[in-house]
């Protein structure tokens, strides 16, 4: 009996684990699988081992570049849509163990996760939901913006087609990446088409085949893309292309119109922000009325970091993207940009076209401009139009051609009638030269400005009406 307690005892015993065993059993694994998608990682295990080799398997499962970027270890793995890759490491004890994607604006969109060393815990995350995040690092100094640094080029208006034949249209665009000054002093490193804000224009008729090659070249920070709303078919022609490749599609310009373009990469508000857009002009086949003078003008926002009055180069911010709360709206790029010397200029007599778009990415333009009214609107670009038109609604991705008769010679100011964006930039000027034109137009025309008011009118308000002389 006595041995046989024993041995039940000894099974008993042999049950349990030991104190080594259970440590063993606990010991953070060392293999880390990480996967990647627009916009989050996913790990098998927010634990890895310290002191030892530890290897790192990174898989990206999304359409567009992604990387692994671990400082603590000096990792850095990248991978394109649909490669894995590998490394070895050794973890240090203590350090922090957070990795980013540190292609542009991917952390921020929610590409970071942290590992923890040792035995695993219950409070340790293993994914990130990719809703958006803070950045890790605090806010540095601005770098400087280089002594003469213009403004970003404006893109250049198509001139009207001259023929009634279909024909293959072949248009090639670069991506070039421009620092440029978005207001006076401050400093943004735009990525765009042709190395202009906005695009050039592409102007064909209906019933063209555009054949369409985009080339990202060696050296750019990115993947981009584009989408050209007046190509029917998947994505628009949206590719994504890495640096140093390219891609070309066709498309048969089908509806008349006035098309916007953009970079369709993601994050695409991101890539739409910092100048990414441009406008496709349609023709209907016996073409467009003639005017006088034709005008490209697009507006967008500006997301900086830190004190968006502050000199220096800033960096694009991507929380405030997210909140649809810009620093600057602007027409053409910049602040200023359609301003002063380098205002658009008519002449009395003149019929004058604007093709005005909106990039965005997420505010629409009240179009107007102050004192005059728009003879002509194609709303959203139709080939419709309405008459005497005041203010036009224009949404982000959305375009307008409008066109007027100028009467009155002087500066008008075209706005966003969003009355609050002056502030911020949305704003250009018209000058319009010739002769005065009393019968349309004259200012103090019956009394003398410089002859103060005696009292206030018994009456404070009154119509009458007399015979014209």
């Amino acid at each position: 009996m006595f041995l046989a307690l024993i041995g039940i005892g000894a099974v008993a015993i042999a049950c349990v684990p030991s104190a080594a065993q259970q440590r063993q059993a606990a010991a953070p694994p060392t293999a880390l699988r990480v996967t990647a998608s627009e916009f989050k990682f996913q790990a098998n295990t927010p634990n890895v081992a310290t002191g030892q080799p530890v290897t790192i398997t990174f898989e990206n499962k999304g359409t567009i570049e992604h990387n692994l970027d671990l400082a603590a270890t000096g990792t850095h793995l990248v991978a394109a849509p649909g490669q894995t890759v590998t490394t070895v490491v050794t973890f240090p004890a203590a350090a922090d163990l957070t990795y980013v994607c540190t292609v542009p604006g991917h952390e921020q969109a929610g590409m970071s996760s942290k590992l923890q060393v040792g035995e695993p815990t219950a409070q340790a995350p293993a994914t990130n939901s990719g809703t958006g995040a803070t950045p890790r690092t605090p806010e540095a100094a601005l770098p400087p913006l280089p002594p003469g640094t213009p403004r970003v080029p404006e893109g250049q208006i198509a001139p009207p087609v001259q023929r009634s034949e279909p024909a293959l249209v072949k248009v090639n665009l670069a991506i070039q990446e421009v620092v440029g000054q978005l207001a006076e002093g401050v400093g943004f490193r735009y990525w765009t088409f042709g190395g202009t804000v906005p695009g050039p224009m592409i102007r064909v008729r209906q019933g063209d085949t555009v054949e369409l090659t985009l080339t990202n070249p060696p050296g750019t920070e990115m993947t981009h893309s584009i989408n050209v709303h007046a190509a029917i078919g998947p994505g628009g022609g949206a590719v994504q292309i890495p640096p140093g490749q390219q891609n070309t599609f066709r498309f048969k310009a089908e509806h008349p119109g006035v098309w916007v373009y953009h970079c369709m990469t993601p994050t695409v508000g991101n890539h739409v922000a910092n100048g990414m857009f441009g406008l496709v002009v349609v023709e209907p086949p016996q073409g467009l009325p003639p005017v006088d003078r034709e005008f490209y003008v697009m507006q967008s926002e500006a997301y900086l970091q830190g004190d968006p009055k502050a000199p220096g180069l800033h960096s694009f911010a991507f929380d405030k993207l997210l909140r649809e709360d810009p620093d600057y709206v602007v027409y053409n790029g910049s602040v200023g940009a359609l301003t002063d010397e380098r205002a658009m200029v008519a002449s009395v007599g003149d019929r004058v076209r604007f093709f005005f778009g909106v990039g965005g990415p997420n505010l629409d333009s009240a179009f107007h401009i102050v004192g005059l009214a728009w003879d002509k609107v194609h709303p959203e670009g139709a080939e419709e139009t309405l008459t005497d038109v005041q203010t036009t609604l224009v949404p982000p991705g959305g375009a307008t051609e409008t066109d007027l008769t100028m009467t009155v010679p002087g500066t008008y100011m075209m706005e966003d009638h969003h009355i609050t964006r002056l502030e911020k930039g949305a704003f250009a000027h018209l000058d319009v030269q010739g002769n005065d034109n009393p019968v349309e137009f004259e200012q103090n025309a019956h009394h003398d400005a410089a002859t103060p008011v005696p009292a206030a009118p018994q009456r404070p308000f009154s119509i009458t009406e007399e015979p014209l002389q």
